[in-house]
């Protein structure tokens, strides 16, 4: 897939301007040389060669201006030369091809290929991933995230962008013929709730479509909201007048507080706006909770078996809730493995289990 979008984007991006391999290879040269056969290699049908990261970020500036085929030879140009709205194509293009890299590397859809997945929408309809905007007092001293700044990148600007990166490509590659989007939170309209396939990424702290769907999905499960962001929240599961909290581990080394393990939910059921449609919410008390939770169905390794763990679990039912627990080894989330009783902390479906 990758391979297969490297080439329409060089045939087909702009349909007056048929790009051969030596012209992209020519411009991608600026920065540091790259040869047709290498061109060649990345658009490969039969044997691709996924290219490295920095050449999908020349390419993402290339393909991100019809300036940069303005006139011969074709030019590579500055990211600091882009224009707001270019600088904006860019990042949606590079969060687009590094997340089909990682599919191509990873082998997620092979993986997938011939079962059910919940995340593939088979009826074409839009699927749109929504992400909160970091808080104001975070940004003001951040110029990437100042719109006013030369250097101005929208994205520095959204909370969980490792999840949101993950996950993006990963639909982009399960979903090939849908239109994938991902929003703030902020920017959704009411037409919108009930038209696409919503897909949550962050907790009740900032995501207000988190927030919301909570209040409206019939589930056993709150999040409790963090007084301040250096102070850990909770998950509460309520049941049979039952109430159970589930917190994160936070350990202090070296004077510095360390999160050891975060709490990860994740759910998967009919949109409460149009039920016809679902949503899904991939939520932690902390970011990489989150990206746990995303990865519960990303990872090359622990995917299919999660997977499989749900058609067994849940099988014939339309809603299901996950509570786990993530491992973070050296600062990074490892993907929950649901079939371990040892992580699962809690699961549910509207249906009786």
């Amino acid at each position: 897939m990758l391979a297969r979008r490297l080439k329409e984007l060089r045939e087909q991006k702009w349909p007056r301007c048929v790009i051969t391999q030596g012209q992209l290879a020519e411009a991608l040269s600026a920065r540091r040389s790259v040869s047709v056969a290498s061109i060649s290699s990345w658009e490969s049908s039969t044997t691709p060669k996924p290219p490295p990261v920095h050449r999908l970020e020349a390419y993402a500036t290339f393909f991100a201006t019809e300036r940069s085929v303005a006139g011969e030879p074709y030019q590579l140009l500055d990211v600091r030369q882009l224009t707001e709205e270019e600088r904006a194509a860019r990042g949606d293009l590079l969060a687009e091809l590094t997340g089909l890299r990682t599919a191509a590397t990873s082998e997620p859809v092979e993986a997938a290929a011939g079962s059910s997945n919940l995340l593939r929408f088979d009826d074409g309809k839009p699927i749109t991933i929504v992400c909160s905007q970091l808080p104001d007092e975070m940004l003001k001293d951040f110029p990437y995230a100042n719109v006013d700044d030369p250097d101005y990148v929208r994205l520095y600007t959204y909370a969980d962008p490792d999840a949101l990166l993950e996950l993006y490509g990963h639909i982009r590659a399960l979903n090939p013929g849908a239109d994938v989007r991902y929003r703030l939170a902020s920017e959704l309209g009411s037409a919108d709730y009930p038209a696409i396939h919503l897909i949550s990424l962050g907790g009740v702290d900032w995501n207000v479509l988190t927030r919301d769907l909570l209040r409206r999905l019939r589930l056993p499960l709150r999040q409790e909201v963090r007084p301040e962001h250096s102070e850990s929240g909770h998950f509460e599961i309520n049941e049979g007048g039952e109430k159970k909290n589930f917190v994160p581990h936070l350990q202090e080394v070296n004077g510095k507080t360390i999160l050891v393990d975060d709490v990860a939910h994740f759910y998967h059921g009919p949109s409460p706006f149009n039920s016809a449609l679902t949503v899904t919410i991939c939520n932690g008390m902390y970011g990489r909770g989150t990206l746990g939770a995303v990865r519960a169905l990303t990872d090359p390794l622990f995917s299919r078996r999660n997977q499989a763990y749900i058609e067994r679990r849940f099988a014939g039912r339309r809603s299901i809730s996950i509570l786990s627990r993530v491992s973070v080894v050296n600062g990074r989330p490892v993907a929950p493995d649901w079939t371990d009783p040892k992580v699962r902390l809690h699961e549910w479906s509207e249906e009786p289990l």
